[in-house]
């Protein structure tokens, strides 16, 4: 029979406030994990456009009318600038509109950058086909018209010479004339180009998302044990330093050596790793020391809870509800992710603000950790006697 803390079995009037408790916590969790998902909302997402004037106008009212603000358009002069501007992860891709009539549109996507956004750009490169399609079936029908009736025109004007030739009593005049241009039909195919397209050893991004999980809940182990296992601030910092750098040695040699998800540098790969570890696990050890076990609580749930969910590991920022998903991006494993995506895919980014955001939380930790603030020591409970008796 179950016992409770002092022996007996359980009080009956408790276990429905335990399944109650327990029931609201699954429901919690399903929430935070499933929420940036059914909600996710894109907005103002960065897409880049080059086009004349009178272009950028035209297609700025047709995206403004069928993406309700989903899609923020920036103006590049021409495509090598949106190309850099691509790499660099200002935009998630570019539409590129020629200037001389009968040349092809080109839309540029990353998948590398988000798959789902790629998606949609080569479903915009497919509406852009349609109405050339449809321009051109116009202007074959137009053109099919105009020599029907220009052969119309001329077999009229034969008959009548014929006639008149007869009544005349000539010969009738032998048939000619120009003859009629062959109706060309024109072919213009919207190229669509990855500009950044996603390893072949991962080409669906899934490694890439999946690397987040197991990032996060590394640092939390290792950032529980320490701080349930080890006593002494300097001790446990000890232990964080110890345990990042090889537990990001180990987590980027899998997903980078055995699995093909990371691309780049090893080594850079590795210490993003650990810093994010380092960050996750410090805060863990941090709030233990201000609050005991209810700071490793607190320090856990929310990075589990509250730092992942909104992390946009799986969809971009945009996507996420504002300004929930640049809030994420200052908690570590929202930094974490953005960091390890641009260096396998964009070294050309600018990465000094995920760096940092790694870095000061890291610090933070650690600092916490081993900092001896005034009523931060508890007396230790003495033991039973009744217990330490027997």
């Amino acid at each position: 029979m179950a016992a409770s803390h002092d022996g007996g079995p359980t009080p009956w009037q408790r276990l429905p406030i335990i399944a109650v408790g327990v029931s609201l916590l699954v429901g919690v969790v399903l929430l935070a994990f499933s929420w940036p998902a059914v909600t996710a909302d894109p907005k103002d997402l960065p897409i880049g456009v080059v086009a004349s004037a009178e272009q950028l106008e035209q297609i700025a009212t047709a995206i403004d009318e069928e993406s309700e603000g989903a899609v923020e358009l920036t103006e590049y002069d021409d495509r090598a600038t949106a190309v850099t501007a691509i790499e660099s992860r200002e935009v998630y891709g570019a539409i590129v509109l020629p200037a001389a009539q009968g040349d092809a549109p080109e839309v540029l996507t990353a998948s590398a950058a988000s798959p789902v956004v790629a998606q949609m750009l080569q479903g915009i490169a497919q509406q852009q086909q349609a109405q050339i399609d449809t321009q051109i079936r116009a202007t074959v029908e137009q053109n099919l018209a105009a020599m029907q009736q220009a052969f119309a025109e001329t077999m009229r004007a034969a008959v009548e010479a014929a006639v008149t030739a007869v009544q005349n009593g000539q010969a009738p005049p032998a048939p000619g004339g120009a003859e009629a241009a062959p109706v060309t039909i024109p072919t213009v195919t919207v190229q669509v180009t990855d500009v950044v397209a996603l390893a072949d050893t991962d080409p669906r991004g899934a490694g890439l998302t999946a690397a987040m999980f197991p990032m996060v809940i590394g640092g939390m182990i290792g950032g529980i044990v320490l701080a349930l296992a080890v006593a002494g601030g300097a001790r446990r910092v000890v232990g964080v330093l110890i345990y990042a750098p090889v537990a990001g040695l180990v987590l980027a040699g899998i997903l980078q050596g055995m699995y093909g998800a990371l691309q780049g540098s090893y080594l850079l790969n590795a210490a993003a790793i650990a810093l994010a570890i380092a960050a996750i696990s410090g805060t863990i050890t941090g709030l233990a020391g201000l609050w005991g076990r209810a700071g490793v609580a607190v320090a856990a749930v929310f990075m589990l809870l509250l730092a992942n969910p909104i992390s946009a590991a799986t969809v971009p920022v945009e996507f996420v509800v504002a300004p929930w998903g640049a809030i994420g991006q200052w908690l570590p494993p929202g930094a974490a992710g953005t960091l390890l995506r641009d260096l396998s895919y964009f070294p050309g980014a600018d990465m000094t603000f995920p760096w940092l955001v790694l870095g000061v939380w890291a610090l933070a930790g650690l600092v916490l950790t081993v900092l001896d603030l005034p009523g931060r020591r508890r007396p230790v409970a003495e033991p039973n006697v009744a217990l330490s008796a027997v």
